[in-house]
This record gives structure tokens, sequence and C-alpha cells, in this order.
């Protein structure tokens, strides 16, 4: 596993900082120890700094993987973030949204968040920034792209749509292979 470049350090960063904002810092220096990143085929990789130690001393051809791969490095050169990266997103995260019961599922299974299943939203979302999805219930189903601030959703049509869908945790079972 080798570390990323400046360039694809600098896009990672800035993905993550859509959705946490500046609390990036306490991804990676956290109370347990330090945290980092490491890069292995496109696909980036959050692990201790014991592991990665440890990860070492195998070869490359002997590791498959270290740590909770949170994504992958486009050919393009974008970073996507993976449904693994939910469980770290979503203490951190600045905007969220809360979905009534009856838009969970729709959710799930891939579809946009609409004005009438969105049951509240964090106050000073923008438009186009990173929320993390809720239940009413404060599971974290997922992650998309607001796509109407909080005072343009007050006065928004039912049908219209809030946040447009990037993954979520229906993910694990439709697309398990691709996970690694």
């Amino acid at each position: 596993m080798k570390r990323l470049s400046e360039q694809r350090n600098k896009i990672l960063f800035e993905k993550l900082a859509k959705y946490v904002g500046p609390n990036v810092k306490v991804l990676i220096e956290r109370p347990d120890g330090n945290y980092c990143f490491r890069e292995k085929k496109d696909r980036v990789y959050y692990l201790s700094e014991k592991l990665m130690k440890l990860s070492d001393t195998f070869t490359q051809q002997q590791l498959v993987c270290a740590g909770t791969c949170i994504g992958k490095f486009t050919k393009s050169n974008k970073f996507i973030l993976q449904i693994t990266a939910l469980n770290y997103l979503a203490p951190y995260a600045q905007c969220k949204m809360w979905l009534k019961s009856s838009a969970e599922q729709q959710f799930l299974y891939g579809q946009h968040v609409t004005k009438g299943g969105m049951g509240r939203i964090s106050e000073n979302t923008e438009k186009y920034s990173g929320v993390v999805v809720y239940s009413m219930e404060d599971l974290p189903l997922g992650f998309g792209v607001a796509s109407l601030s909080t005072a343009e959703c007050k006065h928004a049509d039912p049908m219209a749509t809030v946040a447009f869908h990037q993954c979520d945790i229906g993910e694990y079972i439709r697309s398990e292979k691709d996970l690694l």
C-alpha cells in the first residue's frame, strides 16, 4: 500500500471536507491513535498507523487490503466515496437530512430524496453541499448532495428533489463484490 500523491491527497480531502467540513482533522488525529489514508489499485483505505506498520511486513502480492476502503479514484482522477465510508463520515457530518419512514425504502433503492419524503434538514445547508441522510431514528442511511438550500426547501414543491442520491446502505447487498 502506498501513500497518496499530493494531487490525489488534495482531491480526497476536498471530497471529505464537502461532508465533514473542518472535522477532517478529527479523522486523522483520533483519541485512539493517528490514522492515515493509503492507496492500492486506485482504492483508498483508511487505517491506523499501527495497522499500516504491520501491513508493511507483507508483500504487495500477499496483501489484498488493510483498513477500510472509503472510496476509489476513477480513470479521470475523480474520487468517489463508497458506502463503507458512512460510519466515519456520519458522526462528523456538517449537513444532515432526516427522511420520513415512508421515503426510506425509496432512498435505499437508489432514488433521490423529494421534499415530501424529507422529515427535516439541518440549518444552513447550502445548495450542492454534501449531506448525510438519516432515518428519523438517527440511523445513517447514506449520503448525497443537497439540490436545494435549507431556505429553498421550505418553499419547494412536495415533489421537488431536495437531495441527489449518491450512496446508501442498500449497496451492501446490491454491490457486495465491488466494495472491497
